[in-house]
């Protein structure tokens, strides 16, 4: 059995598309745009037909910069890291993952998150070799982190009505517009179907 962390976002929505997992796993860890991020999961599963599994950790205490409202870490290496942030995913992902009986569990990352060292392909080499050695042995992988979020929505053929709902903000609820994850959002989808929206 395989399972998806999606969080609702471009990458996460693509890579399910892709994937056509047993079942996806969103997790509310405290961060600012939850709730949205919990809606687009719960349609895009429902969509496809795919089982959705939500877990809430409060977390927020333990955050920092733009999804968490608090200011960045002297450690941040961009506006939105959150210490640890893809390892806690994984973590909790994966205490699911093994009540279900899930084999692999896959994360969308893609190149451009090599700007924080939990996206790069190194940290899945490990984190993979970590996870998989315990009772469980839960195997982690990230499908397309060699590819762009244009080539991953491009080769998962996902229709551009799924990607429509992606919610990308870093900041909250309602896109802002001026993190990093709106710029993302608009630049992608400009480059996919010639408009921004």
């Amino acid at each position: 059995m395989k399972a998806v962390l999606l969080s609702g976002g471009m990458d996460s929505i693509a890579l399910t598309f892709w994937q056509k997992p047993d079942f996806v796993i969103t997790i509310d860890y405290g961060q600012r745009a939850a709730s949205t991020e919990l809606e687009v999961a719960a349609q895009v599963a429902h969509s496809l037909g795919i089982q959705h599994e939500v877990i809430h950790v409060d977390c927020s205490s333990l955050g920092s910069g733009d999804m968490s409202g608090r200011p960045a870490s002297m450690h941040a290496p961009v506006s939105e890291w959150w210490p640890f942030r893809n390892q806690l995913l994984l973590t909790l992902g994966g205490m699911r993952s093994i009540a279900i009986g899930a084999k692999e569990m896959m994360l969308g990352s893609v190149a451009s998150d090599e700007s924080h060292a939990d996206g790069r392909i190194e940290f899945f080499k490990l984190i993979n070799g970590l996870m998989a050695m315990q009772e469980g042995a839960i195997h982690v992988t990230a499908p397309a982190i060699q590819m762009s979020t244009v080539e991953l929505v491009q080769h998962s053929g996902a229709p551009r009505e799924l990607i429509a709902w992606a919610h990308s903000c870093h900041t909250g609820t309602l896109a802002c517009g001026g993190c990093r994850g709106c710029t993302k959002h608009y630049n992608v989808m400009k480059e996919l179907y010639g408009e921004p929206y």
